[in-house]
């Protein structure tokens, strides 16, 4: 399998039509889905000093990202995972917007942010625990500023909201980032962070990634305004941004953040980009999804225009991008493996934590499954 490989099949039919990308509205774009560099007066001075070896890093970043990616997608399917949310086609607005944070920030993610993830030093094989049923998560949030994944759709952002007014109290000028889909963005979680963040001018951004789909329901059946615009309606600035370049991506959440620390309060981006797999691995896109619009989506892919430029600028040679594979596989295996050895969770630590002081109902339940578990010893529940 090749690096760029979007490691997903085709959907086998049409779905209908849909307004096509190009009659939305401008973003910031800081290179094009050929490879080549614009300008933008406002925000190139975010990306203005970046070398050729951070270019060849943040490319690096995406390929295994993906590639990570892929591999959970067939663990899923071979049955080694119970579930899996794909990332495909929105690598470059992870990376690009993770790449930004400093290591004093903090995330809260969904479920999706594999990249984000990646940025911020977690191992990959952690983000597979959960999706596997062995663990809540596995990995520790404050050690890398990364909050465990948040199914419940939308609320991680008032979690996010309310951190980032805990540490203005403190006088702290590190941000919060809050990410989430277009899906989310029609939680009453997710207006009511916004109230709470523009009044109390917290120092956080809501980083919304609109891949066009909420499992099978489109943007435009969710609002009538791009979604950014609703920051307006809350009194603080929203941004779109070509959300399957890396660059502009970059660059747009780097401004965002700046403005946090300041004590210029929240901002709201959004990443314009495409979901190129499906919602998860138990969704089946082909039922509501055009082949025609996935196809013109693929001609953007965040991942060959970021080749298209470092080749075109001889930033990245042959001998790069073969090293690069080899370790893409690496990582593979490392996964695979990692997965399969995973122990068996503890049957019985559903019941720890439940109340802080212990609960007789608890105590009761615990008993009940302890004797249904020794009845399988017995014979008697084989």
């Amino acid at each position: 399998m090749t690096v760029e490989s979007t490691a997903a099949r085709k959907p086998r039919r049409s779905a209908g039509t849909r307004k096509s990308p190009s009659t939305q509205p401008e973003l910031v774009q800081l290179l094009t889905p050929e490879g080549k560099r614009v300008k933008n007066v406002e925000y190139d001075k975010y990306v203005a000093d970046i070398t050729p070896e951070e270019l060849r890093g943040l490319y690096r970043d995406m390929v295994l990202t993906r590639r990570f990616d892929a591999e959970a997608t067939s663990l899923q399917r071979q049955g080694e995972l119970g579930l899996w949310a794909s990332l495909l086609g929105q690598e470059a607005a992870q990376i690009g917007s993770g790449r930004a944070l400093r290591d004093d920030d903090y995330v809260f993610p969904t479920y999706r942010e594999h990249g984000v993830a990646w940025c911020r030093g977690v191992d990959p094989t952690n983000l597979l625990g959960m999706f596997r049923g062995v663990n809540n998560g596995g990995w520790d949030p404050n050690s890398n500023n990364f909050h465990l994944y948040t199914i419940v759709i939308g609320s991680q952002t008032l979690h996010a909201t309310g951190y980032a007014m805990g540490i203005a109290k403190d006088g702290a000028d590190s941000a919060v980032i809050a990410y989430f889909g277009d899906g989310a963005s029609s939680q009453g979680d997710v207006a009511e962070s916004f109230t709470f963040s523009a009044v109390y001018n917290a120092p956080v951004v809501f980083f919304c990634q609109n891949n066009q789909w909420a499992i099978s329901e489109p943007t435009e059946k969710q609002t009538r305004v791009p979604l950014y615009q609703r920051a307006q309606g809350f009194g603080f600035p929203g941004v779109r941004v070509d959300g399957n370049d890396v660059l502009a991506s970059l660059a747009v959440t780097k401004w965002a953040l700046e403005r946090a620390r300041a004590g210029e309060g929240p901002t709201l981006v959004e990443a314009y980009t495409y979901r190129m797999g499906a919602h998860t691995t138990s969704d089946d896109p082909s039922k509501y999804r055009a082949d025609e619009e996935r196809e013109a989506w693929e001609a953007k892919d965040p991942i060959l225009r970021l080749r298209r430029y470092l080749e075109a600028a001889n930033h990245a040679d042959e001998g790069f991008f073969a090293e690069l594979e080899t370790e893409s596989e690496g990582l593979g295996r490392r996964v695979r493996e990692a997965v399969r050895a995973m122990p068996d969770p503890d049957r019985f630590a559903i019941f720890e934590h439940a109340y802080a002081d212990g609960h007789a109902l608890v105590d009761e339940e615990r008993a009940g499954f302890a004797a249904y578990q020794a009845s399988f010893a017995d014979g008697e529940g084989a």
